[in-house]
């Protein structure tokens, strides 16, 4: 907690919400101008695929430490820096003539997320209270799933219009805007109850399992299934995952404290929440086959998703509503139904234009409309479940989750796609691309189904 009696103003939220835009702005319009991007710099699909998937892989490796950095070392100095990598990562992108700072200014970008997306929430938690601290955190909601409908749509349209890199030098400009309206915000930091030694072993060896387990998925089929290259990497991702897991389990400091699955509840809302979020892969596959397979440029692929936007904005307060009402498993198994629906019709690749364009947009709508009404009865479920000691931990986490579901969903789908399209055809790449999304849908409903308890959230509503 902090020392001042200062309270948080709306010069504050439109800081926090332009913070959070820049991380929009840099992931969510990349998976609109893959084709715009392989042809200005030359590069394969397969580059664009791990280039796309780094920012959410890196996010997700380290929003865990950039958080509890924040509550030790300041949350306003730690999306500070988040906003100035961002700034630096946008920079990377827009000087970029191949591979090299295209990937280089990936990882930066997803490093400043990871700074950002904790950090500001803290801020509102800290400077908000009572019913602002609920607005404020609304803001902050929009800001994050309304820019990732309204990123896909506004990078199309640059994209088209201005060229791919404008919209990098516009995340510049708003990562420069955040820092002037946070500016005059005192510092704020958690009280310090003892000394303990940052998690750096166990950092580590999660970056160097992560790492190796995305360059296998997205690389393999360039490199080879077979290639001795490719062997070592999963060897070496299989072998991290079990050197960190024996590692953490039962350290102090860990970074992930795997006790907290324990719980059955919490473990199927981060569970498929990891899952739901890899779905994100549909939005690559989907925007980079109406492009390449039906001719749509940048911008009119963005507004095929334009009800993806609108529905997720309208149904997060209603998720809470019904969370209110009747508890958080059924929402959470509606919403996620109703995702894997919209998902699935965008697979129907042997319509014609007319009607798999009638389809796409329905299909948007719906992964938006489940999406909306998942997101509160599963965040709170994963919140209420975790011990009150361990809620920054609990919470990190279940972000975490988000992030590197994003990462490898995008990685997984993608790479389906782009080796199908190459050997077999566009249509087939697509559809085979929207399976493993619905797949990673239905995976989602099983854990909510098995570990999620009927009665979850409903002492909380009443």
């Amino acid at each position: 907690m902090v020392e001042t009696a200062y309270r948080g103003t709306n010069r504050l939220i439109i800081g926090i919400v332009f913070g959070v835009l820049t991380f929009w702005l840099f992931a969510q319009a990349m998976v609109n101008i893959v084709p715009a991007i392989q042809e200005d710099l030359g590069v394969s699909a397969g580059t664009v695929n791990i280039a796309i998937s780094l920012t959410a892989l890196f996010s997700g490796i380290f929003i865990v430490a950039a958080g509890g950095l924040a509550d030790k070392i300041g949350r306003k100095k730690i999306t500070n820096v988040g906003l100035i990598l961002s700034i630096i990562g946008s920079l990377c992108l827009v000087l970029a003539n191949g591979s090299f700072l295209l990937i280089v200014g990936r990882i930066i970008q997803g490093v400043s997320a990871a700074c950002i997306m904790p950090s500001t929430i803290a801020l509102i938690k800290d400077y908000f209270e009572g019913a602002d601290r609920q607005r404020a955190l609304s803001y902050w909601s929009i800001g994050s799933w309304g820019g990732s409908g309204l990123c896909s749509l506004f990078g199309g349209a640059v994209a088209t219009y201005m060229g791919w890199k404008w919209i990098f030098i516009l995340s510049i400009i708003f990562a420069v805007l955040a820092l002037w309206l946070i500016k005059d915000t005192p510092e704020s930091k958690a009280k310090q109850t003892g000394h303990s030694k940052f998690d750096v072993g166990g950092l580590i060896v999660f970056i160097i399992a992560m790492l190796a387990l995305n360059i296998f998925i997205t690389q393999g089929a360039d490199m080879g299934w077979g290639n001795w290259l490719t062997i070592s990497l999963i060897v070496v991702a299989v072998i991290g995952t079990i050197v960190f897991i024996k590692i953490e389990n039962g350290k102090p400091n860990a970074l992930i404290d795997f006790k907290l699955f324990k719980n059955g509840p919490y473990t199927g809302a981060t569970i498929s929440n990891f899952l739901l979020n890899a779905i994100a892969g549909t939005l690559v596959v989907a925007n980079t086959y109406v492009q390449e397979g039906r001719g749509y440029t940048s911008f009119q692929s963005g507004l095929l998703s334009i009800g993806y936007l609108i529905a997720v904005l309208s149904m997060i307060r209603v998720g809470e509503k019904i969370l209110q009402r009747i508890g958080a498993k059924k929402p959470m198994l509606w919403g996620n139904i109703l995702t894997v629906i919209g998902v699935g019709l965008m697979g129907l690749t042997f319509l014609p234009d007319i009607g798999y364009t009638i389809v796409v947009i329905i299909g948007f709508a719906l992964f938006g409309l489940g999406l909306g009404i998942y997101a509160t009865p599963s965040t709170d479920t994963a919140v209420s479940n975790a011990p009150n000691e361990k809620i920054g931990a609990a919470s990190g986490i279940y972000k975490m989750a988000s992030s590197l579901g994003a990462a490898f969903g995008v990685a997984i789908s993608g790479t389906v796609y782009a080796s199908i399209a190459a050997n077999v055809g566009l249509d087939v790449a697509a559809t085979a691309g929207i399976i493993t999304n619905v797949t990673f849908g239905v995976l989602a409903l099983l854990s909510i189904m098995f570990l999620v308890p009927n009665d979850a959230g409903k002492s909380e509503g009443k």
